[in-house]
């Protein structure tokens, strides 16, 4: 008896509700005639998928490899029950393996590495696989907190700090991932902040059609995916990601690292959680960098930004739609903090949850980023160059008027007239670009730069487009990539 088909929404790769045309990006460890769905329903190179009936729109799968699990059959799935941790400390895996059997684990560090985009830095023992309970559900909060501890990763005080994925892979040949974060108190010229927070948001595991919810989505009874006035309303972090094991948005994050790693600017790392819980000491760093898609934050990031920006530590957006919805994370059911992320949008009582309607033009995303979300741009179309002679465009060959093709995608930012600027010595817009959003209306995108009263410099891009255009193949601008330069050496001091 043959396999039932994975319909579409099983593939980890749902339609969420923003338009993310990058995916999750080139990962070294997959090779060959894999594919993945983005969330337009096209089909990427870079993902694994099962074999599909003639005539389905799903790619079959390769042989001779490694298949990807999916949330309907549990071969193989996991999550780390502790956030970002240092050298010397341990990360926790609950993992989860159906039919029970031997697993091993991969763990890949994210890099340039010549290339090749990450490297191998260790495998686990074999390890005994054990299937899990089912997730525990209330009020459409999905939670694993209660799976067993299946392996615990002593971090050696050697290793780098940076963006870990650990690539579980069961005896019989199925494959999920897990990313991590090393980080460690070191000063260093850059600080990158990954969007673990945002990442959870949009975690629809489990994508069975029955049980998972993210802030976006659920199903109903008859397995019909209901929209956001219906979704979870608080998710949790004690769960794997859905599909593959890879957030939707982990791709940004990557291309910056590869890039930044292969120019060799000195970068420390950590989370989002981390800049929630008071972990981070702006003053060790020249700047802040925020890589990827980063719309969720909560009044205890946005204060350490905001301190970090007036005591002279610049701040680098490299997408766009941050900071939009105002978020509160809270302990697990055993008291583990900033396990439960919560987001009640314009559902129930209270306040609304956008920023900019919160208080007014007082916390307007604008404030602190210099322009704020404006919409979707459901095709790519070209950044416009402005202001071409600034510092920024210096030695990238762009001129006034130039067209940076596909460089506005996914979503748009732009500078909102009637609502205040933040309190600066010198402001520019270094694009202006115009699109046609959803409704087939005239929009347009900006890039903005600004210098705060402390010094620090506060540069927000505008664009989905970014830090894909910096290393992701067939999306790599020179232009951007010597932008961006500009912009990192000019924080770090080189000039």
């Amino acid at each position: 008896m043959g396999q039932e088909p994975i319909r579409r929404w099983e593939s980890g790769a749902l339609a969420h509700a923003v338009s993310d045309p990058f995916g999750q990006g080139p990962l070294p460890w997959l090779r060959g005639s894999e594919h993945y769905f983005d969330d337009t329903g096209q089909v990427v190179p870079w993902y694994v998928e099962h074999a599909s009936p003639p005539g389905a729109d799903i790619p079959a799968a390769r042989t001779g490899g490694p298949l990807n699990a999916d949330d309907v059959r549990r071969q193989i799935k996991g999550f780390t029950s502790t956030g970002a941790a240092a050298p010397g400390e341990a990360i926790d895996f609950h993992v989860t393996v159906d039919p029970p059997q031997q697993f091993s684990v991969d763990i890949y560090r994210i890099g340039h590495y010549g290339g090749d985009g990450a490297s191998k830095i260790t495998t686990s023992p074999r390890l005994s696989g054990i299937v899990q309970p089912a997730p525990l559900t209330a009020d459409r909060t999905v939670s694993c907190h209660h799976w067993w501890l299946s392996w615990r990763l002593q971090i050696p005080s050697y290793w780098n700090v940076g963006a870990y994925v650990a690539v579980l892979t069961t005896a019989d040949g199925y494959r999920s991932h897990v990313p991590f974060t090393v980080r460690d108190d070191h000063p260093a010229d850059l600080l990158l902040l990954l969007p673990d927070v945002t990442w959870q948001a949009y975690n629809l595991y489990p994508e069975d059609g029955r049980t998972g919810a993210s802030l976006y989505h659920a199903w109903d009874e008859q397995g019909r995916l209901l929209g956001e006035g219906e979704a979870a309303v608080t998710v949790s972090f004690d769960r794997p990601f859905a599909g593959a094991g890879l957030p939707l948005h982990v791709g940004h994050a990557y291309d910056f690292i590869r890039w930044a790693e292969r120019y060799g600017y000195d970068l420390a790392y950590a989370d989002a959680r981390d800049l929630h819980a008071g972990r981070i000491d702006p003053g060790r760093y020249r700047g802040l960098v925020f890589p990827g898609h980063d719309e969720y934050w909560s009044p205890a990031m946005r204060r350490t930004a905001e301190l970090a920006r007036d005591g002279g530590t610049s701040l680098v957006f490299l997408s766009a739609n941050t900071m939009y919805w105002q978020v509160e994370l809270a302990p697990s059911p055993s008291g583990v903090p900033d396990r439960l992320l919560t987001c009640r949008k314009r559902r129930g009582p209270g306040r609304p949850a956008l920023w900019r309607e919160r208080d007014g033009d007082k916390t307007a995303e604008q404030q602190l980023i210099g322009i704020q979300y404006a919409g979707r741009v459901p095709e790519p179309h070209p950044l416009v160059v402005r202001n071409a002679d600034h510092w920024l465009w210096e030695a990238t060959g762009a001129h006034e008027g130039d067209e940076l093709d596909g460089l506005v995608a996914g979503e748009a930012d732009r500078y909102f007239p009637r609502t205040p600027l933040p309190e600066h010595q010198g402001r520019i817009l270094l694009a202006h670009s115009p699109y046609t959003d959803t409704e087939g209306a005239k929009r347009h995108q900006e890039t903005s730069l600004y210098r705060a009263p402390s010094g620090a410099l506060v540069f927000a891009s505008g664009t989905f487009a970014w830090s894909p255009a910096l290393d992701r193949p067939g999306h790599v601008d020179t232009r951007v990539q010597r932008a961006t330069a500009n912009l990192l050496d000019r924080i770090c001091k080189r000039d």
